[in-house]
């Protein structure tokens, strides 16, 4: 009897541990009980997917709520913009009065010369708006003869009848103009909202910006407060040095085409430069266009020959801004390739229009120095298993060997 037993109590341990391996060499996919083999690198592949598909949920998600909050966050970003460079003028005038009068005297003296540029704008333009209006009817006559001239030859007639249909097109469409001027009237409201809120904001973050950097860390485990202090430091470094190198950059830009504009005799030279000073905030994009606008108005007002000039300045700028003044300002943040940068430009200009633009290549920047950062300096290795080996199963136990008949009890 007690062979028995004992007989088919090692059958049955031996039959039990044998099912086991049985169903983890199935999980594993050895093919040898499904008949259906699967490469590790497929394996790998599979695993790497779907944590893929959850960070593209993941950043949908942030994109979605943006796109909801855009206003938010436009005043967000314009908070850090004023914060990345009135930070500097502050702490220098911290050293003389307390912080939060050097605070408020920096935003107050920037508001003041911001303001004080825009009104000498405007009384530029409405001081040259009669002269201006008979060089554009003349100048629009020259256009017409140089079209009707060589080497275009177009017919006065072919001439006339654009000028109707654009005549037609305003009289057709005078409803959907007045609602997009209503429209503009409202987007205004909320640029001025915006900018409100975005002064509201850099006022604290500069004057206790540690401290909600603090705050913040204290949130987080113990163990993610060092990967996510150097990530932030990292991010702040390339966004305030982007800032600030990109502000250098689109004021050379301005002063030396408004220089240009003014020695060529161009109408609206001061307009022009600060257009040319806001468009150099999108590279690669932002300067052609604005020199381009530039251009028209030299075509309409001095004629072809001074029109030629002013499109050469786009190469010229163009060399001078990749050549020279991207290297040499912008060498303390993160420089990226060219066809990086377009595709950022085209790829924020697509989801978020002017704005993704304007956003888009500072914040691919800061994503790559973070990237950067935590790779070049990782932290302390876990004591459990890599994350990267997370899916693979585990080894199966090796099978004990089966008790022959004269080892049984």
């Amino acid at each position: 009897m007690r062979y028995v037993v004992g007989n088919r109590s090692s059958r049955g341990v031996w039959s039990v541990t044998k099912a086991r391996t049985a169903g983890t060499e199935v999980r594993r996919g050895t093919g040898e009980h499904t008949g259906v083999p699967v490469s590790r690198g497929l394996r790998v592949a599979a695993a790497h997917a779907w944590r893929l598909l959850v960070v593209g949920v993941v950043v949908y998600v942030i994109f979605a709520l943006l796109g909801k909050l855009q206003l938010v966050a436009v005043a967000l970003f314009l908070a850090l913009v004023v914060t990345a460079v009135l930070r500097p003028l502050a702490d220098l005038l911290a050293r003389r009065m307390p912080r939060t009068v050097a605070v408020i005297v920096s935003i107050l003296g920037s508001l003041l010369l911001v303001l004080g540029v825009m009104a000498l704008v405007g009384r530029v333009v409405a001081g040259e708006s009669g002269q201006l209006g008979h060089e554009f009817a003349g100048g629009l006559g020259r256009i017409e003869r140089w079209l009707e001239g060589s080497p275009f030859h177009l017919s006065h007639a072919v001439m006339s009848n654009l000028q109707g249909k654009v005549a037609n097109f305003v009289s057709d469409h005078r409803s959907v103009l007045i609602s997009s001027a209503l429209s503009g009237a409202g987007r205004a409201v909320e640029f001025v909202t915006g900018l409100v809120l975005a002064l509201f904001c850099s006022l604290f973050f500069i004057r206790s910006g540690d401290k909600f950097w603090r705050w913040f860390q204290e949130l987080m485990p113990q163990g993610a407060r060092d990967p996510w202090d150097r990530a932030g430091r990292a991010a702040w470094r390339t966004f305030a040095g982007y800032t600030r190198g990109i502000i250098i950059v689109a004021a050379t830009n301005a002063i030396l085409v408004g220089i240009a504009l003014y020695v060529l005799g161009v109408p609206l030279a001061l307009p022009l430069t600060l257009l040319e000073f806001f468009a150099a905030f999108i590279p690669l994009v932002g300067s052609p266009v604005a020199l381009g606008v530039a251009t028209v108005v030299a075509l309409a007002t001095k004629g072809p020959v001074v029109a030629i000039i002013v499109l050469a300045l786009i190469v010229v700028i163009g060399q001078l801004e990749g050549h020279v003044l991207h290297p040499l300002v912008l060498s303390w943040a993160v420089r990226l390739h060219p066809v990086v940068v377009a595709l950022s430009v085209i790829a924020g200009s697509i989801l978020a229009g002017v704005t993704g633009a304007v956003v888009a290549v500072p914040m691919v920047s800061v994503a790559w120095s973070v990237i950067s950062e935590l790779r070049a300096r990782p932290g302390p290795e876990p004591s459990g298993p890599s994350p990267g080996h997370a899916s693979d199963p585990p080894e199966p136990h090796p099978e004990p060997a089966r008790p022959s008949r004269a080892e049984e009890p």
